[in-house]
């Protein structure tokens, strides 16, 4: 069966940036489908604290350093007899509207956390899930801001629109593998990302997103087994793929 799919109890996961916000959600409902959750953040005691509330394994990991993934995979495989999902889901903003005001050191971090990771992540995971050849489920957090035009912060949105398109663009190729690659959309979450706009958001009366939704929506996706798509998770719609237009691609002729 392509992708995880089905029941997930027994499966292994890897969820990145899972010391806080939608990777602590997604630790804590994978663990309640009874999956084996490695639960990764740069912020290793973090990791630690929630790997302890879930019963699974804390793993400290800059998820955009290329050379830390192929040994860390490597390491879940060894100890915990495989991979099954992996939600590539750490991510930063740069909190910065101006472009002018950009600075090298914002530029480099999140395009290492939001998009380096997610390279570095699919292909790391997808050769361990190759290598097994029992397929596997890998989900990106994208963003809204991945299929919109999100003035206050481009760098964040370039991340994430680069994010889309890689999943569109990669999925076929390891359908190959029987492995399904998406990604989630979703709109504002209340997560430590917000920082002080969090708080000024609710009490305006914006409604957040809970992190356990985007959780729930991960399960379904996972379950689901559909490759390519993009999960738009908003308050008032109900969780679908976002529909891309396709321009006419023929001559006329």
């Amino acid at each position: 069966m392509a992708g995880a799919g089905g029941d997930l109890g027994g499966r292994v996961a890897l969820v990145t940036g899972g010391g806080s916000g939608i990777g602590a959600a997604v630790a804590r409902r994978l663990a309640a489908e009874g999956c084996r959750v490695v639960v990764a953040d740069i912020a290793g005691d973090s990791a630690a604290k929630v790997a302890e509330e879930v019963g699974g394994r804390a793993l400290t990991l800059d998820v955009g350093d290329a050379g830390a993934w192929e040994p860390a995979v490597a390491g879940i495989v060894e100890d915990e007899g495989g991979l099954d999902i992996a939600h590539l889901n750490a991510g930063v903003a740069t909190g910065e509207g101006d472009i002018t005001a950009l600075t090298d050191e914002q530029y480099q971090r999140v395009l290492g956390a939001n998009l380096n990771g997610v390279v570095y992540g699919t292909r790391a995971a997808a050769r361990a899930m190759a290598a097994a050849g029992t397929g596997g489920s890998i989900v990106a957090t994208a963003s809204l801001a991945g299929i919109i035009a999100f003035g206050p912060d481009p760098i964040y949105t370039l991340t994430k629109h680069a994010v889309v398109g890689f999943v569109r663009a990669s999925a076929g190729p390891l359908g190959a593998y029987g492995i399904t690659l998406n990604c989630l959309c979703p709109g504002v979450v209340d997560t430590p990302l917000l920082g002080d706009a969090g708080p000024m958001l609710s009490q305006s009366g914006y409604e957040l997103i809970p992190p356990s939704d985007i959780a729930d929506t991960l399960v379904r996706v996972v379950r689901g087994g559909r490759t390519g798509d993009a999960w738009v998770c908003l308050p008032w719609l109900e969780p679908a793929p976002f529909e891309f237009a396709t321009p006419d691609l023929m001559p006329p002729a």
